[in-house]
């Protein structure tokens, strides 16, 4: 029994963080409404946020998979979390030619695959840096 209340409590640790992470993305981007432009029909709107969850999702999974503790995948995850907000707010900081945010609204897809891109490869490389 203890073997199913160690999956849920890990799966439900997991999904309280993925929720967390896509709140504070919200939050921490005020400009970018992604949830209103997806249900305008922005696709790069959508490859933005499903990067941004599928990246964490990569690094929440190795959390659970490499942690010694429940408490240790939470905060491998609020790290990861964490890295990825910071990378997205490098990116814009990088693309001096022109706006992320904007080229969302404007639904620019090129600018919508490399943030899907990036968010995917900063999952990557945070989940491969959590093994001990």
């Amino acid at each position: 029994m203890n073997l199913y209340i160690n999956f849920a409590s890990y799966l439900g640790v997991s999904l309280l963080l993925l929720l967390l992470g896509v709140v504070l993305f919200e939050i921490s981007t005020p400009k970018l409404k992604e949830f209103r432009m997806i249900a305008e029909k922005n696709v790069t709107a959508a490859m933005s946020l499903g990067g941004k969850i599928f990246g964490l999702a990569i690094v929440l999974g190795a959390a659970a998979e490499y942690s010694v503790s429940l408490l240790d995948m939470a905060i491998w995850g609020v790290i990861g979390i964490l890295s990825q907000i910071i990378v997205f707010f490098l990116a814009e900081v990088i693309t001096i030619r022109f706006s992320i945010h904007q080229a969302i609204e404007e639904d620019n897809r090129a600018v919508g695959t490399i943030l899907l891109s990036l968010s995917l490869a900063i999952g990557w490389v945070v989940a491969k840096c959590l093994t001990y």
